[in-house]
């Protein structure tokens, strides 16, 4: 998180506002609801390499999801049972992975000549119980650094993938659970209203707040920032980094009638939705970053 806040601006923006807002006190007022990666679907990576640093931790892994325009799999991951006070705080896990052999040859081709150099699966040499040693990881080139040209080859055809090839394991995005704020921020539209009227660039595809067909789980996201990236050949260009996610989960029916005070988790509308996330994913891509 401290390396990502650090790239991301939006991070502290976002919580310095809250703060001179008197939203918050400090930025441990705010429940992480949860934290996603990306993944390349080859051979000793992807999702079947990845997911093994969180299984190992207990959590638990839930409901696929399949996104065929974008030609992703992902699954999200429930933070470890039978730990009511840690758990409460733990964020889930959401990873996808770009299914690799459904693009073209010559996408198929710029990828593997970098992904190919893994020969063994990387987290199978980790001690996963060094936290010190899996934060390194997440933040270790897996492959070298791209050209910009196999980026920008990459990017006219799945910009996903452009991504990946570039940032590899690094955080996608954290979230802020807007739900447990205090009442006045504490929907989703009346925290992005709060966002906009502060400036924030939110992603706009599907309309600023994406809504689960049963209406409980609203999301919203700001715009990837734009970061200066260092390719090979001494090459930069200004590519998409990382953004910052807003999420309310409603009380479930069910639970209406539930003090505030006593509302968990367990009460709220869990998991994730296709619909939402896919348009989610566009925060990094060019139709936003470029607006």
């Amino acid at each position: 998180m401290r390396r990502y806040s650090e790239r991301v601006p939006d991070v502290q923006g976002v919580i310095t506002a809250l703060i001179d807002a008197g939203v918050i006190d400090s930025a441990d007022d705010i429940e992480n609801d949860h934290i996603a990666f990306r993944t390349m679907g080859v051979p000793n990576l992807g999702l079947a390499s990845f997911e093994k640093i969180f299984l190992h931790y207990g959590y638990q892994k839930r409901d696929p999801f399949d996104f065929k325009e974008k030609k992703l799999s992902a699954y999200w991951y429930a933070p470890p049972a039978g730990e009511s006070t840690l758990g409460e705080n733990l964020p889930r896990i959401f990873a996808s992975e770009l299914r690799v052999h459904e693009l073209s040859d010559k996408a198929q081709q710029i990828i593997h000549t970098y992904t190919d150099t893994v020969t063994s699966d990387p987290v199978d040499a980790l001690d996963l119980d060094d936290a010190a040693a899996v934060d390194a990881f997440l933040h270790r080139p897996l492959w070298q650094t791209p050209t910009l040209a196999d980026y920008q080859t990459l990017l006219a055809e799945s910009e996903y993938a452009a991504w990946v090839i570039y940032n590899r394991y690094y955080l996608n995005h954290f979230t802020i659970s807007v739900h447990n704020l205090k009442p006045g921020y504490n929907t989703i539209d009346e925290f992005v209203a709060f966002l906009q009227n502060r400036g924030f660039k939110l992603n706009s595809a599907g309309g600023v707040v994406k809504v689960s067909p049963d209406g409980g789980l609203r999301q919203a996201s700001t715009v990837a920032q734009m970061i200066e990236a260092d390719f090979a050949n001494g090459e930069t260009a200004r590519i998409a980094g990382s953004y910052v996610e807003f999420a309310e989960r409603r009380v479930l029916p069910q639970f209406a009638d539930l003090p505030t005070n006593k509302l968990g988790r367990e009460h709220r509308r869990e998991g994730f939705e296709t619909g939402n996330a896919d348009k989610i994913f566009e925060s990094t891509f060019t139709t936003q970053t470029g607006r």
